[in-house]
């Protein structure tokens, strides 16, 4: 009866291990099964802190399905920003066509899509973050930081970011990267 038992549990852990490392659905529950990971993320929203009090949101919504980890020019998403002061200031949205994670920096690029910053859209910007974990304050970067204004970027390739130079304004948002790993 030992003998039965021990060979029961030693296949149980054998399927278990089979199932995390093939990234297929493992079950949670009687009824449940969690779907297997994406290969890569960038999620979340937050502000920039500046000393100045300009008001500077990224927002993130850009994925890599699993299918695809060997291709982060499949990537798909959105992502947001805005910057203002006194009042003054512009906002553009885009769409994701480039995403890179190693632990937890991200590199993501794409093309706005819409913007009140006249000559905005249609240009590529590239945005670089690093996921500091809960309780730290992430931080992040721009492919204009150099130049100023997206519009004034010319012919960025894409997965093209800054240094993550800037810091997330406390308590005002969280970014999360999923670590990309691709088949070696």
């Amino acid at each position: 009866m030992k003998r039965r038992r021990t060979t029961t549990v030693l296949l149980c852990a054998a399927l278990l291990l089979t199932a995390a490392t093939t990234g297929a659905a493992v079950a949670t529950g009687p009824h449940e099964e969690r779907p297997a990971r994406e290969a890569a993320a960038l999620t979340g929203t937050a502000k920039l802190y500046r000393s100045a009090g300009d008001d500077i949101t990224f927002s993130f919504d850009a994925h890599l399905a699993k299918e695809h980890r060997d291709d982060p020019l499949k990537a798909t998403g959105t992502f947001a920003f805005s910057h203002y002061l006194d009042g003054e200031g512009a906002k553009a949205e885009g769409t994701v066509d480039c995403l890179v994670t190693g632990g937890r920096v991200a590199v993501v690029s794409g093309v706005i899509t819409s913007s009140d910053l006249p000559g905005a859209e249609g240009k590529r910007v590239g945005i670089t973050v690093h996921d500091l974990g809960p309780g730290h304050r992430d931080r992040l970067g721009y492919s204009w930081a150099s130049t100023g204004s997206p519009v004034e970027t010319k012919d960025l390739p894409k997965c093209v970011g800054s240094a993550p130079f800037e810091q997330v304004k406390r308590g005002s948002g969280d970014f999360t990267v999923v670590p990309w790993q691709p088949e070696l």
